[in-house]
């Protein structure tokens, strides 16, 4: 009965799986089929395959540089995002003052709003300062639009750990900091890469913000996949699916490689508080 059973799991998650990653597989089929076979009125059962549009986007277009801009801004902003972060997440969990959860709602509010609101402010700013068009202040937007999430995510993990803990660490002589560093953070990492990994994707996904104070030399490749929707060659399917793949392979390597404490960080803490 249980070798049924096991056979019977083992088949409806070998099921499943297929159903998962075959959009993943079919998108990276799209990018290297020709493109007259994506538009063809008629189905094509048995496609062939070209690095045609590898080579095409290469040439004609800088992807290195979307790529590599892409890739600075969003580590640049997760960054920022957990320095800044963890300890405004720990002053909302452990210290006590007045008005400490109205900050916590207010810093959550932020992120209701429209990125719209502020685009007009921000290439003010940007342009005084001289940062127009370069990979450091599309860091900062980034890191703007996610901290708010960042705090929260990580702060629900902080209010589940037990106070005792850190009394024990006082009464050895730590200090808030070291309780920080060794005790807290290692205690809620689930939740810390949970939160980074969130706020890379927001960031990657991007457009708005990134196409007016991105301008052109610091695009992303969010941008870059706008280059193929429109133009005398009209939508260039293969083009974009490629450009997207791209895009999304990084963020699927990141998460297989950190899935254990991923999964962990979803399902413990991180929608408490």
């Amino acid at each position: 009965m249980k070798t049924k059973r096991s056979i019977a799991g083992t088949i409806i998650l070998l099921s499943w799986a297929v159903v998962s990653i075959w959009p993943i597989f079919y998108f990276a089929t799209i990018a290297l089929r020709p493109r007259v076979e994506i538009i063809a009125p008629d189905p094509i059962y048995w496609p062939t395959f070209t690095t045609e549009t590898w080579q095409k986007i290469w040439d004609e277009w800088p992807m290195v540089q979307y790529f590599l801009n892409s890739m600075g801004a969003v580590a640049g902003s997760v960054v920022i995002c957990l320095v800044l972060g963890i300890p405004a997440a720990y002053s909302l969990a452990r210290y006590r003052y007045k008005g400490r959860e109205d900050i916590g709602n207010y810093i959550l509010s932020t992120k209701m709003m429209a990125p719209a609101v502020v685009a007009i402010p921000l290439f003010v700013l940007f342009a005084q300062f001289r940062m127009l068009d370069t990979v450091w202040a599309l860091m900062l937007v980034y890191a703007a639009l996610n901290l708010s999430l960042v705090v929260w995510i990580i702060r629900s993990y902080m209010i589940d750990i037990p106070h005792e803990i850190e009394d024990a660490a006082r009464t050895d002589g730590a200090s808030d900091l070291r309780i920080l560093w060794e005790i807290i953070i290692p205690m809620c990492l689930p939740g810390i890469i949970t939160a980074a990994v969130i706020a890379a994707i927001f960031g990657m996904n991007e457009f708005f913000l990134t196409l007016i104070i991105g301008r052109k030399e610091a695009f992303t490749m969010s941008i870059a996949l706008a280059n193929f929707k429109g133009g005398s060659d009209g939508i260039i399917y293969n083009a974009i699916a490629l450009v997207a793949f791209m895009a999304f392979f990084p963020v699927l390597l990141l998460v297989v490689a950190i899935q254990n404490h991923l999964s962990r960080g979803l399902t413990m803490g991180a929608v408490k508080g």
